[in-house]
């Protein structure tokens, strides 16, 4: 006689050697993620000796001094003097951001756009610089822009007047954009490459122009690379602090020589310390405004 088995709620699924293939499949799924949580154990500990420990004492020397509690280090940031320090950089670091926007977008766009046969000679061009050292780059501009250097001999053979390039903001500014242009340049030439171009080919069989096709489409499919490129310029050109003493001659005192000046050679660590978060708090802002502005667009956050 035979026997009739019945199975109530959900029934287990067996392969042909009768293995219960959905608790193999639950525990390959959490096989997978512990490989993945052992995998991420090495990252995590470095991230955390070398990046939260580090800003963790910086914060505890800018409230204690000589393990007393102290907001002097906050006090001396409101001084006008460095509060306009703080301001130079915040400026000078945008103005060079938007600088390298101006001249990176276009040059994306037609690197972008057509099949040129110089395409990989001018992006080696622009990735070339670096490859060498940052403090190298910077130290040859100062080399020929210096009064009796390249560019002035040049002037000069012309017959025209010289002029002093150098110890200028606009020294800096230069300095900035030479040093982070590519970063903005790769990020915008990457995502415009990978916009479908039979959605551009539509837009203009609808009846669009060239000016509404490029308003409606290319630049909001484009602000992903935008968005990571303006972080990627703007970043460093706030911390930086090798330029302006290079190029700028030390005449224009940016947060980052205030707070290279407080740890090596005034030691006043709890002073430096409160420059150094006021930094990190402006990077941080600046990464969430960014990151919500780029949150609107499929695939393309920082985080």
């Amino acid at each position: 006689m035979g026997c009739t088995f019945y199975s109530y709620g959900t029934s287990r699924s067996k392969s042909r050697n009768g293995i219960d293939t959905r608790r193999y499949s639950y525990h390959e799924e959490g096989v997978r993620k512990l490989d993945k949580k052992r995998l991420a154990l090495p990252y995590v500990i470095w991230a955390s000796i070398f990046v939260v420990v580090p800003v963790l004492i910086i914060v505890y020397y800018s409230f204690f001094d000589k393990g007393i509690f102290t907001l002097q280090g906050y006090k001396q940031v409101l001084n006008p003097r460095y509060l306009g320090n703080i301001m130079d950089s915040i400026g000078i670091a945008f103005i060079s951001t938007v600088i390298c926007l101006v001249l990176a977008y276009p040059l994306a766009m037609i690197l972008s756009s057509k099949e040129m046969s110089a395409k990989g000679i001018i992006l080696l061009l622009v990735i070339l610089p670096m490859w060498m050292n940052s403090l190298l780059r910077t130290y040859a501009w100062g080399y020929l822009l210096q009064d009796t250097g390249v560019v002035n001999s040049l002037l000069s053979s012309m017959g025209l007047p010289t002029m002093q390039f150098l110890y200028k903001k606009s020294a800096i500014v230069f300095g900035n954009v030479y040093n982070f242009f590519p970063f903005m340049v790769l990020p915008i030439y990457n995502v415009l490459c990978k916009i479908d171009k039979n959605v551009i080919e539509a837009s203009y069989d609808l009846g669009a122009d060239k000016f509404t096709t490029f308003k409606r489409i290319i630049l909001p499919l484009s602000m992903p690379g935008v968005i990571t490129g303006i972080v990627m310029v703007f970043m460093p050109a706030l911390t930086t602090f090798l330029v302006s003493r290079l190029l700028g001659g030390g005449k224009t005192t940016l947060l980052g020589d205030l707070i290279e000046q407080q740890f090596n050679k005034t030691g006043d660590w709890a002073f430096g310390s409160a420059l150094s978060v006021i930094l990190m708090i402006i990077i941080l802002i600046t990464l969430v405004f960014m990151s919500k502005k780029d949150s609107f667009d499929k695939g393309g956050g920082l985080f």
